[in-house]
């Protein structure tokens, strides 16, 4: 009962400072993690085509190296497109909403 308590102690004001907060920094710190997130994944796609042409030409020192570079790549390209597609897919979803 004691835990209940706690969350009654906040306040309105409370909620709309942390409201303010998140409304002056919230899209701006979204833009710059997507930003950094497909910084990243284009890096991990540079590094795999290095790797895969270093195999193709036989200069590949580790091949082990190579294998885990082509593979990371390929499972952030991965995930980049599935979160992609649930993006669109909520806005298509909230251009169906009727106001």
């Amino acid at each position: 009962m004691n835990n209940i308590g706690g969350v009654a102690g906040i306040s309105a004001a409370d909620l709309l400072k942390e409201k303010a907060k998140l409304q002056k920094s919230g899209g701006e710190a979204f833009a710059e993690q997507l930003k950094s997130a497909i910084n990243e994944v284009n890096e991990l796609q540079e590094s795999k085509e290095t790797a895969m042409a270093d195999m193709a030409t036989g200069q590949v020192k580790d091949l082990h190296q190579a294998a885990l570079a082509i593979g990371k790549a390929e499972t952030n390209m991965k995930l980049m497109l599935e979160i992609r597609n649930k993006a669109l897919s909520a806005y298509k979803e909230i251009g169906r909403t009727q106001l």
